[in-house]
């Protein structure tokens, strides 16, 4: 079992920045991807960025230039660094990664979510 662990969220007004931080531990050979998809209320969960093990990055189109995934191999946790937020950004945002587990068999994956951490912008 592998357990995703978010911090980070909060309140801030419209043009400010936060930071997420995802920590995965547990049974854990290697992470593969990891991203952050998000949820605001009445409306369908969406991908916001992701990150390989091997740092090549995708975004969607509404946060391009404003947000910036990484991550740190070596403890397995993925970052979203959030900069001039918008009304718009305000959801729960969730940290997702691909794990393999055993070392002989590393196409052998499952995929995990975090619990989600609020992010709220006010205008």
């Amino acid at each position: 079992q592998v357990q995703l662990v978010e911090s980070g969220g909060g309140l801030v007004q419209a043009g400010g920045s936060l930071r997420l931080s995802c920590a995965a531990s547990g049974s854990i050979f290697r992470v593969n991807i990891m991203g952050w998809y998000r949820q605001a209320p009445g409306k369908e969960r969406e991908l916001v960025a992701t990150i390989t093990s091997g740092t090549s990055t995708n975004y969607a189109d509404s946060v391009k230039g404003r947000f910036t995934i990484s991550r740190d191999n070596t403890k397995n946790t993925v970052y979203l660094q959030m900069s001039s937020l918008k009304p718009e950004d305000t959801a729960v945002y969730y940290c997702n990664a691909n794990v393999a587990h055993i070392p002989g068999s590393p196409w052998i994956t499952n995929n995990y979510w975090g619990q989600g951490t609020q992010v709220t912008v006010s205008s």
